[in-house]
């Protein structure tokens, strides 16, 4: 007998009514995974430390054109000391130049260089700070290194803060004093030299022992007769005690002895302009210049002595030779700004300005509107 027909539905159409209603399934669930996926990725890049700008420059390429005043100078070197990795020579290689760099970036990068942990970047920012800060906020900066727990980097504090005025040492005057005692006792320690005797006598001489400071000089030249630093401290000694004449006699026989010396015919210069012969002064430190002409320091203070005897060309041509020689030299270029002024050279003056201006924008003497 046939069977009836099944009153069921088949059990072929099963199978497709599942799969249509697993489909919206699926696709919800894929889209609640996209949905957390691309949550998270939201979230790491939120929360992920920003990676370091990439360095336009390398070191080398930093320290040439700051040490060249090219155009850039200040930005690229203010990169290269955020940097975390530079070995302790080239940091304080880099602190070096910062000193023709000054801005308050240039600022933070020097109490940066204070406080690092190399003893010898610590000193060349030391050096930096009596470069580029004014002797009024030089304590506040350097006087809290002091008390360093380095020997030497405490020394080094000391000479920075030496030739200070009591009012601008401030509340380092007593820890001055203290270091200063110490780095006496120190050098009476060494076997004598003539290097360390006179590092000795200058001690002495700032804090008015001047009696002392003259047998450490005879010690000095007992040790080198031909010590010139020796002699030239000596004749300084000689002048402070009111012994002009002796003075004299002693920078005298020095020339005598050394009449192609350099740094003797500076030291002729500066000593008759401390003694009123402003135009004996000028020929001594003309030689100078012309015994040493890459000596930028004894150029400059050929230019300001021309100048203080109404010389104005001949004074602006020095600095504009020092500038040749180093463009990044701002204490000369800041210098020939003014006498240009003097002169109604403006258009001379704003090259130099917009020089400066292309080596640090930052420079306070163009936000100040020299």
């Amino acid at each position: 007998m046939p069977k009836s027909p099944s009153q069921g539905p088949s059990s072929t159409s099963m199978p497709t009514s599942n799969s249509r209603r697993r489909w919206p399934l699926a696709i919800a669930l894929a889209l609640l995974f996209t949905v957390a996926i691309v949550g998270i990725l939201i979230h790491r890049s939120w929360n992920a430390t920003p990676t370091a700008a990439p360095l336009s420059h390398n070191y080398a390429e930093a320290l040439e054109l700051a040490h060249n005043g090219k155009p850039g100078a200040a930005r690229v070197l203010y990169q290269q000391l955020g940097r975390t990795d530079l070995s302790d020579i080239r940091r304080a290689g880099l602190l070096t130049e910062l000193a023709n760099y000054p801005s308050p970036q240039a600022l933070k990068l020097l109490k940066a260089g204070l406080k690092q942990s190399s003893v010898l970047s610590r000193q060349a920012a030391i050096d930096a700070v009596g470069a580029m800060v004014p002797a009024a906020q030089r304590s506040m900066l350097i006087g809290p290194l002091l008390e360093d727990p380095d020997q030497a980097v405490r020394f080094s504090a000391a000479n920075a803060l030496l030739g200070l005025t009591p009012d601008d040492v401030g509340l380092y005057f007593g820890p001055l004093q203290l270091v200063t005692e110490q780095y006496e006792s120190a050098l009476a320690a060494q076997p004598p030299s003539g290097q360390s005797q006179v590092q000795l006598a200058r001690l002495y001489m700032t804090t008015g022992a001047q009696q002392k400071a003259a047998a450490a000089l005879e010690l000095a030249l007992s040790l080198e007769p031909h010590n010139l630093q020796a002699g030239l401290t000596q004749v300084e000694l000689l002048d402070k005690q009111g012994q002009t004449d002796r003075s004299r006699q002693q920078l005298a026989q020095l020339l005598d002895k050394h009449p192609q010396s350099s740094l003797l015919q500076h030291a002729l210069g500066l000593w008759l302009l401390g003694h009123g012969q402003h135009e004996y002064a000028l020929l001594a430190l003309a030689k100078a210049v012309e015994l040493e002409p890459e000596n930028t320091g004894y150029r400059y203070d050929l230019a300001v002595a021309l100048h203080d005897l109404e010389q104005l060309e001949p004074a602006q041509r020095q600095l504009e030779d020092i500038l040749q020689r180093q463009p990044a030299n701002r204490r000369a270029r800041i210098l020939l700004i003014h006498y240009w002024k003097e002169n109604g050279q403006l258009q001379k003056v704003q090259v130099l300005l917009a020089e400066l201006e292309q080596q640090n924008p930052d420079d306070p003497a163009l936000q100040q509107g020299l």
